[in-house]
């Protein structure tokens, strides 16, 4: 009788523990059903993407030692919302008699970017020191320009000297005829009155506008702060100023004949000449300057006019 070989099967918990999906294999599908890429998954768990990969493939030579890989199993199981310790013992039995050939801990890049310093911010941190750094350079520069910037322009601002116009040459002793005009050059205010007596004019004259004195007045006076400022004729002679400038000069005679003396006397002392120095003291040196010339008579005819005018 021929004996019929009996089929030889496996055990049933060998069939059991073959058709049980794998720690990968459970991670992925929870995964999948909550329609998660392994991309979310890293950046919620901090696990390189590539490590995610290898535990989900079993590529156990791709992943570092056995603590870091079942650690990084039951992160991933936590975010897919499976139960950490069972999937730890699950893979230590998977993983049971393995050898790994990178036993050194990984150094793991953030994944996150949220994590990273942002381009726009490094950009704009650069242009914020090169912006300092000239601002500081100008100023510096500005700094060491002013103080010669100041000296020119104090030299810009000193005033020109203005030269001060010649004053007329006064009138040599001639007849006193025609009327006494006082021509205002600036402005200037005087007063002429008679001596001890009434007014004959008090106000101020403008630049080109002139007072003549009037012909029946017997002992015309002057009193005015600003001499210099008027010009005084006589007829057709112009006679000098009636005081220094600036000066407050009063009881100055306007008759035509003391008007005239005036003129003289200033031309006169004009036209002297200086003392010659002398090599030493002495009356030898003293005899040897020039004698001054001798003053000009008054002209004979002086008085007439003077009656006249008074007349």
């Amino acid at each position: 009788m021929a004996k019929r070989d009996a089929d030889i099967e496996p055990p049933e918990e060998e069939l059991a523990e073959s058709e049980a999906p794998t720690v990968g294999q459970r991670l992925r599908a929870a995964r999948e059903e909550k329609k998660l890429s392994l991309e979310d998954v890293a950046a919620q768990t901090r696990i390189p993407q590539r490590h995610l990969a290898s535990i989900e493939n079993a590529e156990w030579d791709s992943l570092p030692a056995p603590t870091y890989t079942i650690g990084f199993a039951k992160n991933y199981a936590s975010a897919v919302d499976l139960d950490r310790t069972d999937i730890g013992n699950q893979l230590r039995e998977e993983m049971g008699g393995q050898r790994f050939a990178n036993t050194s801990s990984d150094v793991f890049e953030p994944a996150d970017p949220a994590r990273t310093m942002p381009k726009s911010l490094v950009i704009g941190a650069i242009i914020a020191v090169i912006l300092l750094v000239g601002i500081m350079s100008w100023l510096n520069k500005r700094a060491l320009e002013e103080p010669g910037t100041g000296n020119n322009s104090a030299i810009a601002e000193t005033p020109t000297p203005v030269p001060q116009p010649a004053a007329p040459a006064p009138a040599t002793p001639a007849a006193a005829n025609g009327p006494v005009v006082l021509n205002a050059t600036q402005q200037v205010w005087l007063q002429v009155s008679e001596k001890g007596g009434a007014s004959l004019f008090s106000g101020l004259l403008q630049p080109g506008q002139s007072f003549t004195v009037p012909a029946n007045a017997t002992s015309p006076v002057l009193k005015t702060g600003k001499p210099e400022a008027l010009k005084i004729s006589v007829g057709s002679q112009v006679v000098g100023p009636v005081g220094p400038a600036a000066t407050t000069v009063s009881n100055v005679s306007l008759l035509p004949a003391d008007l005239m003396k005036l003129g003289h006397s200033a031309a006169q002392a004009a036209s002297a000449p200086p003392p010659v120095a002398t090599p030493g003291p002495g009356l030898a040196a003293r005899r040897s300057r020039p004698a001054p010339p001798p003053p000009a008579p008054a002209p004979e005819q002086a008085p007439a006019p003077e009656t006249n005018a008074a007349q």
